[in-house]
């Protein structure tokens, strides 16, 4: 008959279980999924139709700010919206700008407010090899879609990474 009562040994075995769960939880509010934030239908629609819709969370505030005031020269294309659309958007992104882990750990606004030149950025794709930047798939490290295949839904974690070949 077994004792229903854990022994030391047990109760330590699942309060070692415990906190694995608890640091596999904070690992995965580090990927971003924690964080999340619906991304605003008019954001998909304005930003989405040109590259990824990327997330808020992804800069700082600093940074969204001066890339909505600089639409009219966006990374060398006219992005230039109507004041309404404008005002809003650049409210929303700035409210739920920095959100994630990675972002608040480094707050500064990367080079030319560029996501991929951001601090955390470079930390974790430094594996990717530069041919696989400039492969025919992939084009640019700006095309989160070409690996993170949940990028749409905002979701960046590694299990739903596929390098193209």
């Amino acid at each position: 008959m077994t004792n229903p009562r854990p022994t030391p040994r047990r109760r330590g075995a699942w309060i070692g279980l415990a906190a694995l769960a608890l640091a596999t939880a904070v690992q995965a509010d580090d990927d971003g999924r924690a964080a999340r934030v619906p991304l605003l239908p008019k954001y998909q629609q304005e930003c989405g139709s040109c590259h990824t819709a990327y997330p808020p969370g992804m800069l700082p505030a600093a940074s969204w700010h001066r890339l909505m005031n600089g639409l009219p020269q966006h990374f060398g294309t006219d992005a230039s919206l109507d004041a309404a659309t404008l005002a809003d958007l650049g409210a929303w992104l700035e409210r739920h700008a920095g959100t994630y882990r990675k972002v608040q750990r480094d707050p500064a606004p990367p080079p030319q407010d560029r996501i991929t030149r951001a601090a955390w950025f470079v930390r974790e794709h430094r594996e990717v090899k530069a041919a696989t930047w400039t492969s025919p798939a992939v084009k640019s490290a700006s095309n989160c879609a070409a690996c993170h295949t949940q990028a749409d839904q905002g979701d960046y974690s590694e299990r739903n990474i596929r390098i193209p070949r």
